[in-house]
C-alpha cells in the first residue's frame, strides 16, 4: 500500500497525528515514569537498556548491545564503564573476533534488573490500559513491521 500524497507540511498533519511525535511523547512518558525507581537503584536510562537487553540477550557484542539498547555506542561505553566498577556487568573479548567485545550481566546486575522489572511491566500495563488484547497485539505488530521499514541493522 502506497500513499499517493504527501502532505506539504507539519500543520498539515497535525502534532496528534504525526506518528514520530507520539512516539516520542509516550517514551518521554514511560521514561519519566521509572526515573524514580531507576535513581533509586542508582540507574540512569542507558543503564537501564543495557541492563534490559542483557537480561534477554546472552553475551551480546557491544555494537550489537548499542542497537538493541537504542544507545549510542559513546554514550553506551561510559554507562558500561559504570555498570562494570558497579560490578553489574562484566566484559570480555570475543573469542572469535580480537576487536569485539561481549557483555554479560553479572549475578548484581540481574538482581539490580529483577528489582527493576516490575517497574517496566507496571508502566508498560499502564500504556496500554483500557486497550483490548487483541488491539495492543496488532499494534506491536504494526511497530515491528515499522521498525523493519527503519532499520539499518540486521538485528
Amino acid at each position: 500500500m502506497k500513499d499517493t500524497a504527501l502532505p506539504r507540511s507539519l500543520g498539515e498533519v497535525g502534532l496528534a497525528s504525526y506518528a514520530p511525535y507520539l512516539m516520542n511523547r509516550i517514551m518521554g512518558r514511560y521514561n519519566a515514569s521509572l526515573r524514580a525507581e531507576m535513581a533509586r537503584l542508582g540507574l540512569t536510562t542507558p543503564k537501564m537498556r543495557a541492563l534490559a537487553v542483557l537480561s534477554v540477550i546472552d553475551r551480546p557484542l557491544i555494537r550489537e548491545l548499542a542497537v538493541h539498547a537504542v544507545v549510542e555506542q559513546s554514550t553506551l561505553s561510559r554507562a558500561l564503564d559504570a555498570l562494570d566498577a558497579e560490578g553489574l556487568v562484566r566484559r570480555e573479548a570475543d573469542p572469535d573476533d580480537s576487536r569485539g567485545t561481549r557483555v554479560s550481566l553479572t549475578d548484581e546486575g540481574r538482581a539490580a534488573f529483577d528489582r527493576l522489572w516490575p517497574h517496566m511491566a507496571e508502566a508498560q500495563a499502564h500504556m496500554f490500559r483500557g486497550i483490548p488484547d487483541e488491539e495492543r497485539r496488532a499494534f506491536v505488530g504494526t511497530l515491528q513491521k515499522i521498525l523493519a521499514n527503519v532499520r539499518r541493522h540486521d538485528i
